[in-house]
């Protein structure tokens, strides 16, 4: 049976006023009908995932997700829909086959994922296996001049036995209020200066094998990463720069596969393995894009103001990428049409925009700030810097909004305690937070002092199963979060643009 979300008829007074905040709450119940009754997220959804497919940035899979979401914007009406380029990225990257299984002592398909960016193999090779197991600077030694034309292993250090917790979860009342506090400032550390100083010292010697690899001439490296059920997290040689010298051909592997064949040998039993890479690099364009689009603002005084959203469109290559970040590209494309579906006609611009390269470096928020607002690190502002209200994003994967990091911003917290009231049946227990969070594309507008919010999500999967994983596919939608998300994403939206000021922005520390 369809759920319908029944409009109250006590909302018939245009605006309510609390605490000198005010906002149109016959407007709010338009947006809520359409986001939770005319949703049409699933189909953005299938758009964005399974017909574009993995969306690397600068790959095919990019474009055809990109192209997509510049023609579909337009078709609801957002004008100046286009990719526009941020800067220098380097070269795209395709998968065209991928295969690996162990041929000795039996035959077993295994489960793995090449390197994003990482060089084809010499047709399909086999052989025996080599583990490599280096300590430290002198183990080298023992290797040198013996693994020409090897399959090197490196075993997982993941032992993980049963799991015991589920591995969807959303937050509790306790998690939620243990939220609130002072703002944090990320300085602090979990980890001992011993413990750093080990961690350093093994990173240092990581990445000195690879080099040693390719000097050796191997013809394969297969690395154990973490992960468990099948699962297991996908990374990058990061060779992706146009100048980047050749690289090796490296896959990662489910700790499952690669420590059963690492036991294998340990005991006496030889072990042999068949693979396959097949990839080609893309070189005719080496700039990076976001998708830009907006929403015109109707009032002659405001509409060179500007309100932004958005999220990062590429993922990673493993999976298509459907919790981070479509998810939040879903939210936020489903939010403008929502807005333009209600025919409301915000009083300042509404801009959204689709980042790429935020999986590299958060490369196309932070330059499209630079390009448009202002250099963070000389603190150079442009004209446009003044025209910016706020930027609102989504990037934690598919769980509900239960409140929002507001990134030490102490005065907008009435303000946004007041929108969410419009929301007590869709959330429960709101939170809003002045710490701050990072890892995503509110981080470079908020360098320069205009405000950046982060909303804080249930996790559902996002840490235990999807984040940058193999399995981070449609599947792993909750279809009525995104709703919820983009309902919510809109009316924030729609408030910010119709207030008479902008929203209060802390002094930018020079």
């Amino acid at each position: 049976m369809k759920r319908l979300f029944l409009l109250i008829p006590t909302l018939l007074i245009a605006t309510i006023s609390l605490s000198q905040e005010e906002f149109d709450a016959n407007a709010i119940e338009k947006i809520k009908n359409e986001g939770l009754n005319n949703s049409k997220v699933e189909e953005i959804a299938f758009n964005l995932i399974d017909k574009s497919g993995p969306r690397l940035t600068n790959s095919i899979g990019y474009e055809r997700a990109a192209n997509y979401a510049v023609k579909q914007l337009s078709d609801w009406g957002l004008t100046n829909s286009k990719t526009e380029p941020w800067g220098e990225f380097g070269r795209g990257w395709e998968l065209q086959k991928s295969y690996v299984a162990m041929t000795k002592p039996y035959y077993m398909p295994f489960i793995a994922v090449p390197k994003a960016w990482t060089e084809s193999t010499n047709g399909e090779v086999s052989g025996k296996i080599v583990f490599l197991d280096i300590k430290n600077e002198e183990d080298f030694e023992k290797y040198k001049g013996k693994l020409s034309g090897a399959i090197v292993a490196i075993k997982s250090t993941n032992n993980q036995g049963p799991t015991f917790e589920a591995d969807a979860l959303r937050y509790t009342e306790e998690e939620l209020n243990d939220l609130v506090g002072p703002p944090n400032n990320n300085s602090g550390s979990r980890f001992t200066p011993e413990q750093i100083a080990e961690f350093r010292a093994r990173f240092a010697l990581r990445r000195k094998i690879t080099p040693f690899l390719k000097e050796e001439g191997v013809a394969l490296v297969i690395n154990g990463v973490n992960g468990r059920h099948g699962t297991l997290f996908t990374s990058s040689p990061r060779d992706y720069a146009k100048d980047a010298p050749k690289g090796i051909s490296e896959f990662e592997m489910a700790p499952e596969h690669i420590n059963l064949m690492a036991r294998l040998a340990e005991n006496g039993v030889e072990v042999e393995l068949e693979a396959e890479i097949k990839a080609s690099f893309k070189t005719d364009d080496y700039k990076g894009y976001n998708v830009i689009a907006e929403i015109e603002g109707s009032d002659p005084n405001l509409k060179e103001e500007v309100v932004m959203l958005g999220g990062h469109l590429d993922s990673w290559h493993g999976g298509t990428g459907a919790t981070d970040n479509a998810a939040g590209c879903i939210v936020m494309m489903e939010a403008v049409r929502i807005l333009q579906a209600t025919g409301l006609k915000p009083k300042r611009t509404v801009r959204i925009a689709l980042w790429g390269g935020e999986e590299q470096g958060i490369h196309g928020s932070r330059n499209y700030v630079k390009n448009h607002f202002g250099d963070a690190q000389t603190l150079e502002l442009k004209p446009e810097h003044s025209k910016i209200s706020a930027y609102y994003n989504i990037d934690n994967g598919t769980g509900r909004i239960r409140g929002v990091y507001t990134q030490g911003n102490e005065a907008v917290k009435p303000i946004f305690f007041k929108w969410f009231e419009s929301f007590d049946d869709i959330i429960d227990n709101t939170t809003i937070t002045t710490r701050n969070t990072g890892g995503t594309d509110h981080l470079g507008f908020d360098a320069i002092g205009i405000p950046g919010f982060q909303f804080i999500q249930d996790p559902i999967e996002y840490w235990s199963k999807t984040h940058h994983t193999n399995m981070d596919t449609y599947e792993r939608l909750v279809i009525d979060d995104l709703k919820q998300m983009a309902t919510i994403i809109a009316s924030f939206v729609y408030n910010t643009a119709q207030r008479d000021e902008k929203l209060p922005r802390e002094e930018l520390k020079k």
